[in-house]
């Protein structure tokens, strides 16, 4: 019985293998060993990212950096021998919270616009109108469906109806520091309360600017090392 036992058990660590139909099978799952993997730890500037890579302090080959979107890039190797690859650094940007498509009250909003905007004419006229508008006669609003006007403070003591900017361009912190911020077309709307908000219209098309600009960044940054074969750069 024991013997028995014995030979049930070397038998369950055997792989028998089958040819059906032209194809391999066992009679059992197999499970692939893989080789470890380096998992990529954090950076929040393109700074750090660079100054990482010029260090050459892991790299042992060529690494692919791929700029992923506007707000991440990660530096990894080609593959190994089970299609895997290791991953060294990620670099986040970190950006100001602003939502877009909500609206927020007229003193927040010029508090936002000031902190998470890069100063430009546009930006300065919408400030002016929010920053201006009359308190005695915030729910004047005039309204044909694409332009608005408000009642503003004109003067020390003058109140005037003023339109409304439409549309703006703005350029938003979006992106890394380190780089030039996008500009791109917003809707500026204000309702009653008085509230503002900015809802974004040019159709995605400053995340390409921002990764282009990105690229271009890391290709300088990186030029004689890119030019040795050290690093490739995608976006």
């Amino acid at each position: 019985m024991l013997k028995e036992a014995m030979k049930y058990l070397v038998g369950l660590g055997e792989v028998k293998e089958f040819l059906v139909s032209g194809q391999n099978f066992t009679d059992k799952p197999l499970h692939l060993i893989e080789q470890p993997t380096a998992r990529a730890f954090n950076v929040r500037s393109l700074s750090g990212f660079v100054e990482y890579l010029k260090s050459n302090i892991d790299q042992t080959e060529q690494l692919i950096i791929q700029v992923e979107d506007p707000r991440n890039v990660v530096a990894f190797s080609s593959f190994n021998e089970d299609k895997n690859r290791d991953s060294f650094i990620k670099a986040h940007a970190l950006t100001p919270d602003f939502t877009f498509d909500r609206f927020y009250d007229s003193e927040s909003f010029n508090i936002k616009l000031q902190s998470c905007f890069v100063k430009n004419d546009d930006r300065d006229i919408v400030l002016k109108v929010v920053g201006n508008i009359a308190e005695e006669n915030v729910s004047t609003y005039g309204d044909d469906g694409v332009s608005q006007s408000v009642v503003a403070k004109t003067g020390v003591a003058n109140v005037d109806k003023v339109i409304v900017p439409n549309p703006v361009i703005l350029k938003p912190f979006r992106t890394f520091v380190e780089v030039e911020q996008p500009e791109s077309e917003f809707i500026f709307r204000m309702k009653n309360g008085p509230s503002c908000a900015l809802f974004e219209a040019d159709g995605g098309s400053w995340e390409l600017k921002a990764m282009k600009n990105i690229k271009a960044y890391l290709k300088q940054a990186l030029k004689e090392e890119i030019e040795a074969g050290k690093f490739f750069v995608i976006a």
